[in-house]
């Protein structure tokens, strides 16, 4: 995984977690889980492991009836796959800089050392995030 921007099929076989809004897609979190679904798909399809905590916990909410804006029950979760997870994608649809989840996945990536790349969710083109010191310090 070298170099600034990345295609899917340059990810070698990575667990790339996926970052997508949620609470803050102005569609509404259906949507969302929709639109983080298919993006997902295109991941696979293009060869990236790619784990979408969206997707995964949306339907658990709904239909388990959990609250899907509790982030005491959802954080500990993803934390583990964050962990698991060797690279953040940071899917640019609407809403993602307002996101805290998104906020709070690029933090945890960033004190693990992860690499982050930026996904253009049409494209699929990834380009590497530099994380500065005053960003990081910022972020503390």
């Amino acid at each position: 995984m070298s170099g600034s921007n990345m295609t899917p099929e340059q990810m070698d076989g990575a667990l790339a977690y996926l970052a997508t809004p949620y609470s803050k897609y102005k569609p509404g979190i259906e949507q969302a889980f929709i639109d983080a679904a298919k993006l997902a798909a295109l991941l696979m399809r293009a060869g990236v492991n790619v784990y979408s905590p969206i997707t995964h916990t949306h339907p658990i909410a709904i239909h388990g009836q959990i609250d899907p804006f509790d982030h005491a029950i959802w954080m500990p979760f993803d934390e583990a796959m964050m962990t698991a997870a060797d690279v953040l994608l940071v899917a640019h649809m609407q809403g993602w800089q307002e996101s805290f989840g998104i906020a709070h996945e690029i933090k945890f990536f960033e004190d693990a050392g992860k690499p982050i790349f930026d996904l253009d969710p049409q494209t699929l083109v990834m380009t590497k995030r530099k994380v500065l010191v005053y960003e990081r310090e910022a972020l503390a």
